[in-house]
């Protein structure tokens, strides 16, 4: 129930943000939850929920990013370990045959090491060492050292992305029960009023949409898939979240996109309100959170939320950022 809980009154349609917070007056006893003030937490708490799945998404491609740099990483380094033991052959061939007559276990016993750097070491303490071509072993050290320097760096962040995937999952987590709480309290709705909230956002359904070439294509699947649940991190078949539909949307027409709402706001060119067109992205929420895909006459569709999921609604039923045009 409601007694002694903040109000929220909002003050857009659909699914935008609540702005005001108020405190609720004491109800009596048994009283039923008015449906503005159920609509109002549950848009907030789905909002939340959407928000820390979308950096929760930037966070994956983060490290996905940060692991392939890594991986390349240490191959140079192995590439320049298979270098430097060619360097190591010459040098100590060199040596030999500088050192003949002079007994050969002493160079023996100084050029041992495997690793580069103490290998390095002891070169630099060596009287032939400026005669064995100093200027590439000091080249060497020096992009020796600044792979380690990048290893170390790299390794340490996929560390720091790691720790915010948890505190992500931790945060999602706390949403989840607020939503619960969320939905217990619509579900003490009258069916009526339940049902007249949750479709609120598709009682404009167009008959049809007509576009052609890629953003028909687009198009086509993103409206084929109406009707589909709402999954965080979903990218189907079945299930969506609101940066999976388009970004598979998309995909059917040859164009790759990031599994993220604000990676796709700079996916391409961002286009005037005025002069959208069907296919293009539109995006919402600031810092941005949520995209669907324009398809004409002022409507979107888009995976809403869990309550809705893949829907058809207005072009500012939430608070407009921008479009881009994909391709």
């Amino acid at each position: 129930m409601l007694n002694g809980r903040k109000r929220l009154i909002p003050t857009l349609s659909g699914l935008a943000l609540v702005a005001t917070v108020g405190l609720v007056p004491s109800a009596p006893a048994g009283a039923e939850p008015e449906i503005e003030d159920v609509q109002a937490r549950v848009d907030r708490l789905y909002h939340e929920a959407e928000q820390a799945s979308e950096r929760y998404n930037d966070v994956r491609l983060e490290l996905a990013d940060l692991q392939g740099d890594l991986r390349s990483l240490r191959a140079d380094q192995r590439r320049q370990g298979a270098r430097l033991d060619v360097v190591r052959e010459q040098v100590q061939e060199s040596l030999i045959d500088q050192y003949q007559g002079q007994g050969l276990s002493a160079v023996g016993e100084v050029v041992v090491s495997d690793d580069p750097q103490a290998f390095l070491a002891q070169l630099s303490t060596m009287s032939a060492y400026n005669d064995l071509q100093s200027e590439r072993y000091d080249s060497f050290a020096t992009e020796a050292k600044a792979l380690e320097i990048r290893r170390s760096a790299t390794e340490n962040r996929i560390a720091q992305v790691g720790e915010l995937k948890e505190q992500l999952a931790e945060e999602k987590q706390e949403i989840d029960e607020k939503h619960s709480e969320a939905e217990a309290l619509l579900a003490e709705l009258e069916a009526e009023e339940r049902e007249a909230l949750l479709s609120r956002d598709t009682d404009r359904m167009p008959s049809s949409v007509s576009t052609s070439g890629r953003a028909g294509a687009a198009i086509g699947y993103a409206m084929a898939q109406v009707g589909d649940a709402y999954v965080y991190g979903a990218a189907g078949p079945s299930a969506f979240d609101c940066s999976g539909l388009t970004m598979m949307a998309w995909a059917q027409a040859g164009v790759a996109l990031p599994h993220s709402s604000s990676a796709q706001y700079g996916s391409g060119p961002h286009i005037a309100a005025s002069a959208l067109q069907p296919g293009d992205l539109v995006f919402y929420y600031s810092p941005i959170s949520h995209v669907g895909m324009y398809i004409g006459n002022g409507m979107i569709v888009h995976a809403a939320n869990p309550g809705t999921g893949v829907v058809v609604s207005p072009l500012y039923s939430m608070p407009y950022v921008g479009a881009v045009r994909p391709g």
